[in-house]
């Protein structure tokens, strides 16, 4: 199959051509102030601003499909648009389009208590959805730092803290609805646990990036809230030590909740911005979910594993408020590491190895940190072999901007050296595409291009992600 030519800028014609009809249909929700522009341009971490031509703020998902369809009929990109809580400029408009923004569709539709699953609409965020859910015992575990959207979640393939427990969204969505390229709806799986009916779609639409179609809607797995609940810090000597802790905790088969490194730069970021007293030290995060037996039999075994590692003393908190005010730390994290250079530009990025390599990976990325001369945290959710770095620089110095760049380009490279992948929850966006052949090869990166290609024949759909445009 032949390239497609590159993809170009809508001229100033088409461009009025849509917006007028747009606003025909649509009225004072269409924006076209250049302050809403650069909004829903706008990500958590620096990635320069290309603002779509206009906004649409959409409530239903045959409002998307009538924005799609106007969008198709004239070749006009198309963006998804959530919280813009996004780390790798999946929200940008490179070649102009139109931004579509999901926030109002944020009802919650139905809650099957007895089967543990619920269907919400795409703009609604992890926090209402768990509000909603609290007084039927029930909670969706997906938990990354930011209140996410759930139709971004789904898109990026996010996970958390809970994901060594819980998974991520690859396993908590059961179905979904989307607007495809020409304006069409496909709802896909169902609310069964499980199905080995013809092509997986929903899986090919989470992690998809809205480059096949929008998610409007989806059905997720839900878990019931824990009768006990326990939380603990474990400082340890050296960053291999935590991770090697982390690498035997899994491997002893431990039924651990979450399980959250962070180093002593990210340590010392947490106390200064939310006032904790924490060892500066790497230190381990942990949580157990169970019976009030159970968890203090996980608790134990885990103890003596830290131990051997020189891990300790362990602080444990058991009461809510304490265990709240830990993890909104460790959720703040991003923050928390912002403060440490005021004034600085924050580039962040992820990868994930296999668990035996974890520690590893970690001891010689902060190696390179350290020879780098640059502020940079490492935090991670190491139950599963995934980590971040946040790089801090002066968008000003040339020379930081190209040190970052070229620490995360080893950071990458070390990882997919130890089969590992160069993202495990952010998603390609902009500026992972570069890894993408280096990770997955000419032949599965030729079957991505002709899904685009098939689904997706000219490039409206956030083009200039995942995949070159």
């Amino acid at each position: 199959m032949n390239a497609p030519a590159p993809r170009q800028r809508p001229d100033p014609e088409t461009v009025a051509r849509v917006v007028t009809a747009l606003e025909a249909r649509f009225g004072a929700r269409v924006a076209t102030g250049l302050s809403q522009r650069e909004q829903h341009a706008s990500t958590l971490t620096w990635v320069p601003n290309q603002p779509p031509d206009a906004v649409v703020f959409a409530e239903s998902t045959e409002e998307v499909q009538a924005i799609v369809r106007i969008c198709a009929e004239h070749r006009m990109p198309v963006i998804a648009f959530g919280t813009g809580s996004s780390l790798e400029g999946h929200v940008n408009a490179p070649y102009g389009g139109i931004s579509i923004d999901l926030s109002g569709m944020n009802r919650v539709r139905a809650v099957h208590a007895e089967d543990l699953d619920c269907v919400v609409e795409a703009g609604t965020t992890r926090k209402t959805l768990n509000a909603h859910l609290r007084d039927q015992g029930l909670f969706f575990p997906i938990d990354p730092g930011a209140d996410a959207s759930l139709g971004g979640m789904a898109a990026t393939r996010a996970s958390g803290t809970n994901a060594v427990r819980y998974g991520t969204m690859r396993d908590c969505v059961l179905a979904l609805t989307a607007v495809m390229p020409d304006g069409a709806i496909v709802r896909t799986g169902s609310r069964a646990r499980k199905s080995s009916a013809g092509y997986d779609l929903t899986r090919l639409l989470v992690g998809s990036e809205g480059t096949l179609g929008i998610i409007t809607e989806l059905t997720l797995r839900l878990s019931g809230i824990p009768e006990a609940i326990s939380a603990g810090i474990c400082p340890f000597p050296s960053i291999g030590a935590a991770c090697d802790a982390t690498i035997v905790t899994i491997q002893s088969g431990l039924p651990i909740a979450r399980i959250e490194l962070l180093d002593e730069v990210q340590v010392r970021a947490c106390n200064a911005y939310a006032k904790l007293s924490l060892p500066e030290t790497p230190l381990l995060l942990v949580e157990f979910h169970g019976s009030d037996a159970s968890v203090r039999e996980q608790a134990e075994s885990f103890g003596e594993i830290a131990a051997e590692q020189g891990g300790g003393p362990f602080t444990w908190a058991t009461q809510a408020e304490e265990r709240s005010r830990l993890w909104q730390a460790r959720h703040d994290a991003y923050w928390a590491a912002m403060s440490l250079r005021p004034g600085a530009k924050a580039i962040s990025t992820d990868v994930c190895v296999p668990i035996s390599r974890l520690a590893e990976c970690v001891e010689a990325s902060k190696a390179d940190i350290a020879e780098s001369g640059l502020v940079a945290p490492i935090v991670g959710h190491v139950g599963d072999g995934n980590f971040h770095c946040l790089l801090l620089v002066d968008p000003e110095a040339p020379d930081e901007v190209a040190r970052g760049n070229a620490l995360i380009d080893r950071l990458v490279r070390r990882a997919l050296a130890m089969d590992g992948t160069c993202s495990g929850e952010h998603g390609i966006g902009q500026k992972k595409i570069r890894f993408m052949a280096e990770e997955h090869g000419p032949g599965a990166l030729a079957l991505m291009r002709a899904l685009k290609q098939t689904l997706d024949p000219h490039a409206i759909m956030n083009p200039g992600k995942v995949l070159e445009a």
